[in-house]
C-alpha cells in the first residue's frame, strides 16, 4: 500500500496502477473504490474498504480533517487524529493508497473561493442545527472526486443526510460515478459505531444506547401501527424514551422522507421514510436513524 500527501503524487499513482492492470483486465477499465473519511478509523470505516475491495480493482481512501465542514465552536481542533494508526488499519482491510494531505494542499487559498451549495435538503435535520457544515461536505468531497476520479464511491448510512447531500450533488452536476450507500455497523450493544464515541464518559456511553432503543420502538410502532400512526404520534414517544437518559439533551427527532427530506404527516408502508436523531450527551453529539420501507 502507498500513501500520499499531495494531490500530484497520488494521481500519478493512480495512473500508474490503472495502466499495470490494463495487461490483465483485457474487457474493461480498472474500477476505482474510494472512500473519504475524517479519520480515526472504527469498523465501520473498514467495513466500506473491505466491500470496495470485492467490487473494484483499485482502493482509495482519503483521510483528512476537514476545516470547512466544522462550525466555529466545534470540534475541529479537538477531533481525533492518529494518520499512522488509521494508515496501517487501511492497508489491513485492503487499501492500495491512501491519501493524506494537508489543508494547504487541499485548499491553497483558505477559505476557498469556490464553494458547493446544494439546496433544500441541507436546511433540515443537521444542517438546521449546523449551518454551513453541508456546504463544507459537498465542497470537500467535489474536490475529492475530481482528485481521484473514482468509479464507485462508498459512504455509511449513518450519516444519512450526507449520503442524500452527496447523491443529489452527484446527479446535479453530472459527476460519472456511482454513490455507494453501505450499512450501519453498531457495538455488540446496538450503538453506532462512530470516531466522537472516544469522548463519552462510561456513563455517558451507558446512556446512549437511548439511541439505538428509540429506532428499534420506532421500527416496531411503525410496524404494529402502519398507515395510522403520525409522525408527531411517533416523535412524541421517541422523545419520551430517549428522556429516560438523564443526560440525554434531544437536538432533534425529525421523521422525512427518504432521500427528498420532507416532511411526513402520517406513516405509510409504500414510502421510505428517515427516522433521524441527534443528541448530546455531555458534550458529545450523537446521531443515528433508520430508513422504513427502503426499496
Amino acid at each position: 500500500m502507498q500513501v500520499h500527501t499531495t494531490i500530484q503524487q497520488l494521481r500519478a499513482a493512480i495512473a500508474a496502477r490503472k495502466q499495470e492492470l490494463r495487461a490483465t483486465l483485457l474487457d474493461r477499465e480498472p474500477r476505482v473504490g474510494f472512500m473519504p473519511t475524517l479519520g480515526y478509523m472504527h469498523a465501520g470505516h473498514l467495513s466500506l474498504i473491505d466491500r470496495a475491495r470485492q467490487e473494484c480493482d483499485i482502493v482509495v481512501v482519503s483521510i483528512f480533517v476537514n476545516p470547512l465542514q466544522f462550525g466555529a465552536n466545534e470540534d475541529f481542533d479537538k477531533y481525533p487524529r492518529d494518520n499512522e494508526r488509521d494508515t496501517r488499519l487501511a492497508a489491513e482491510a485492503g487499501a492500495d493508497f491512501v491519501f493524506i494531505p494537508s489543508v494547504q494542499e487541499m485548499y491553497p487559498q483558505y477559505p476557498t473561493k469556490t464553494k458547493v451549495v446544494v439546496n433544500e435538503i441541507t436546511d433540515v435535520l443537521c444542517g438546521a442545527s449546523r449551518p454551513g457544515h453541508f456546504e463544507g461536505v459537498a465542497t470537500v468531497v467535489a474536490k475529492l472526486f475530481n482528485i481521484v476520479q473514482p468509479d464507485r464511491a462508498y459512504f455509511g448510512q449513518k450519516d444519512a443526510q450526507q449520503v442524500a447531500v452527496i447523491e443529489q450533488m452527484v446527479q446535479d452536476l453530472n459527476m460519472p460515478l456511482t454513490v455507494v450507500p453501505c450499512p450501519t455497523l453498531r457495538e455488540p450493544d446496538g450503538l453506532a459505531m462512530s470516531s466522537r464515541n472516544v469522548y463519552l464518559s462510561e456513563e455517558e456511553r451507558k446512556q446512549a444506547l437511548v439511541l439505538s432503543q428509540a429506532l428499534k420502538l420506532a421500527e416496531d410502532l411503525t410496524a404494529t401501527h402502519a398507515g395510522s400512526i403520525t409522525a408527531e404520534e411517533l416523535r412524541s414517544r421517541l422523545e419520551s424514551h430517549i428522556s429516560t437518559a438523564p443526560l440525554a439533551v434531544i437536538d432533534y427527532i425529525d421523521i422525512r422522507t427518504y432521500p427528498s427530506l420532507q416532511p411526513v404527516e402520517t406513516l405509510a408502508t409504500d414510502q421510505p421514510v428517515l427516522i433521524a436523531l441527534a443528541v448530546k450527551f455531555g458534550r458529545t453529539r450523537l446521531i443515528d436513524n433508520t430508513i422504513l420501507n427502503r426499496r
